[in-house]
C-alpha cells in the first residue's frame, strides 16, 4: 500500500520495475475554468494519464448536493477503467496546484481500499523532461464498481446535529472562511463552530508536505491529536475537493477515522435556513 504522500524518489523506483502495475495520473482542475485537458496537453509526466475529476471524481452538482457529490460508483470505475486503472493498479497522482485536485483521487481510491498516493510537490517535482501532447491509448482496465463506505463520509444533518466534542475542520483559505469574499458559492463565510485549517499550510515554501511532526502540530492547535477518531473529526472545504488533501495530511500525521462533508460550504450556503458565521473565528 502506498502512503497518503509519496516523494518523487518512490514513483521512480515504482515506475523502474517490471510489474507494470502503477499509472500515474493528472488531475490537473482549476477553480477558475480553465481547461485542465489542455494543461495536460502542453506538458505531463511522460505516460501520465489524465482524468477529468468534474466528469469522473464527481457527480452531477445539486444545490443540496454541493458543486462536486461523489459520483456513482459505477461512473468512476468505469472511468478508471478507461484509463487502464484496474482493481489492483497502483495509482501515483498529481496536479500543479499543491495537490488541491489530485488529493481528492487519492482520497477516493484509498477510501475504497486502493493503493494511492499524492506526488508530494506534484508536477513541479518532476525533474525530467515533460511528454506534450495527449494521452497514449491505453488498454480499457476490468475495475468493479465499490459503493462509497458510510464511515468514510459525513452528510449535511450530521454535520448540523454534531455531537459535542466533534471538531469540524474547513480547509478553504482564510478569506473564504472569514466571508471577506465568495467567488462561487451562494453565500459567504463558514458553518457556525468550523474552524479554519487552510490546506495550503500543509505545504512549505517549496510546495512540498511538511514533515510529519508538523503536520501534526497543525491539527493538535485545533483539538486533533494523532490517533484514531471514529468519526469525531470532519473536514469540509468549498465542495469536497481541497478537504481532501487535509485529510491526506492527517493520515500522514497519524490521524485517521475523520470523515469528508462532500458536499461541504457549496450544499451548505445553498439552504438559506443554515445559518452563516463569517469573521476568524469558529
Amino acid at each position: 500500500m502506498l502512503p497518503p504522500i509519496v516523494p518523487l524518489d518512490v514513483l521512480l523506483a515504482r515506475r523502474s520495475g517490471t510489474d507494470g502495475n502503477l499509472v500515474v495520473v493528472d488531475v490537473r482542475w482549476y477553480l477558475d475554468g480553465r481547461s485542465g485537458s489542455e494543461a495536460f496537453r502542453s506538458g505531463h509526466i511522460p505516460d501520465a494519464r489524465w482524468i477529468d475529476l468534474d466528469a469522473v471524481l464527481a457527480g452531477p452538482p445539486a444545490p443540496a448536493d454541493g458543486r462536486h457529490p461523489l459520483p456513482d460508483p459505477g461512473v468512476f470505475a468505469a472511468g478508471l477503467a478507461a484509463i487502464g486503472v484496474g482493481e489492483d493498479t497502483e495509482v501515483i497522482a498529481y496536479d500543479d496546484l499543491g495537490g488541491m485536485a489530485a488529493g481528492r483521487l487519492v482520497w477516493m481510491l484509498r477510501t475504497i481500499g486502493g493503493s494511492a498516493g499524492l506526488l508530494d510537490g506534484g508536477l513541479a517535482a518532476w525533474t525530467g523532461p515533460l511528454e506534450t501532447g495527449p494521452a497514449a491509448p491505453v488498454t480499457p482496465a476490468h475495475r468493479r464498481p465499490l459503493p462509497w463506505p458510510a464511515h468514510a463520509v459525513a452528510t449535511i444533518d450530521e454535520v448540523a446535529g454534531r455531537a459535542d466534542g466533534t471538531v469540524l475542520i474547513d480547509a478553504r483559505a482564510p478569506e473564504r472562511y472569514r466571508g471577506d469574499m465568495e467567488p462561487v458559492d451562494p453565500r459567504a463565510g463558514h458553518i457556525p463552530g468550523a474552524v479554519n485549517v487552510p490546506f495550503a499550510g500543509n505545504l512549505d515554501p517549496t510546495g512540498r508536505f511538511l514533515p510529519a511532526h508538523a503536520l501534526a502540530a497543525r491539527y493538535a492547535a485545533v483539538g486533533v491529536e494523532p490517533g484514531e477518531h471514529d468519526g469525531t473529526v470532519i473536514v469540509s472545504c468549498g465542495s469536497g475537493v481541497s478537504a481532501c488533501h487535509d485529510l491526506l495530511a492527517m493520515e500522514a500525521a497519524g490521524i485517521t477515522g475523520a470523515r469528508l462533508f462532500v458536499g461541504s460550504w457549496s450544499a451548505w450556503a445553498s439552504d438559506p435556513d443554515r445559518p452563516a458565521a463569517t469573521g476568524p473565528t469558529p
